[in-house]
């Protein structure tokens, strides 16, 4: 936290001004609750601060890479770090980029899920030592002499973190078994089922997600705390010879600006280190994107006509005027 608040005091004094703000790039990356994020910045740089906010399409590396060698875009309103911790944590330390807060203050959130009708049912769900007892609430879809937990699709990283839990916790020798649901949208289609039989459903998933808003899941208690280091030394790297089990770490979620960015624009810094997001809050507008199948500037049009009072505390009064009459 230290090196945040030194980084923005380099660039926000009391009575600093903003220059002319001008042109600006903002990375609108590949997934909803970052290109939402995206869209909110645009407008509020475009309507409250007179810029020319232009959205460039966005990934997590590629667009930190960019953003290092070459201080383009601007902005990245949504960067996973642990993603890329070692080139972000050594752009930071050479003040190649600027990490402005939290765009998700809660940090991304993974872990394993019941459906809290179950749980309701059966309180002992909310830890792992209950969920063993009861492998009968989960039956397998293929083998319902079995219970069956959901891990991810083949590729992704969480794939390898679920299977190391799975042994470590000695869930096969309760009478489970690792479920591939195929794809993201199997994964999601297996909780909405579940739901819609209120039947039960063990497996991981992660916060923020349009899934999560629209389900009422509660994260089972692995009974450990967190143990970052046998986290990222064992439980996600494939082939761990003997995983211990701890919960998922969170995952720092925050703004990046560029270092060219940085020192002539300190009141939109001032706007960034402000503008963020509880998972409860960004859950239930990724569900709202998802049952109305609006686009990311829809999404943005209904947040800030919906939240006024949310968004209008990031901002000075005279900015958040501006803002509401361009709406």
């Amino acid at each position: 936290m230290k090196w945040k608040i030194a980084a923005l005091s380099l660039f926000m004094g009391s009575t600093a001004q903003a220059a002319e703000c001008g042109a600006v790039t903002i990375a609108d990356m590949n997934w909803s609750s970052a290109s939402f994020i995206a869209n909110v910045d645009q407008f509020i740089l475009n309507s409250g601060f007179d810029c020319e906010a232009e959205l460039v399409p966005g990934d997590t590396m590629p667009t930190i890479t960019s953003m290092v060698e070459k201080g383009q875009p601007d902005i990245a309103p949504e960067i996973w770090s642990n993603s890329a911790k070692e080139v972000i944590d050594n752009a930071i330390k050479d003040g190649t980029l600027v990490n402005t807060g939290d765009s998700l203050s809660d940090g991304g959130e993974e872990g394993f899920w019941v459906p809290a009708y179950l749980v309701d049912k059966y309180p002992e769900l909310k830890t792992i030592e209950g969920v063993k007892q009861h492998p009968e609430l989960f039956k397998h879809p293929e083998n319902p002499d079995l219970g069956g937990l959901y891990s991810c699709p083949a590729g992704w990283n969480c794939q390898i973190s679920t299977a190391n839990l799975f042994k470590a916790m000695k869930l096969e020798e309760a009478g489970f078994e690792l479920i591939d649901p195929g794809s993201s949208a199997g994964l999601s289609g297996s909780i909405a089922k579940a739901y819609e039989r209120k039947e039960g459903w063990l497996g991981y998933y992660w916060s923020p997600t349009a899934v999560l808003g629209k389900y009422d899941m509660v994260k089972v208690d692995f009974g450990t705390g967190i143990d970052e280091e046998q986290f990222t030394t064992c439980i996600a790297i494939d082939g761990c010879e003997n995983p211990k089990a701890t919960m998922y770490p969170k995952a720092p979620v925050s703004t990046m600006v560029s270092k060219k960015f940085a020192p002539t624009n300190p009141e939109i810094l001032d706007y960034l280190s402000k503008r963020s997001f509880t998972n409860a809050e960004m859950n239930q507008l990724l569900a709202w994107m998802e049952d109305e199948q609006a686009t990311s500037e829809d999404a943005m049009h209904y947040f800030l006509e919906t939240y006024p009072e949310k968004w209008k505390a990031w901002l000075p009064e005279s900015i958040a005027k501006k803002v509401a009459a361009e709406l």
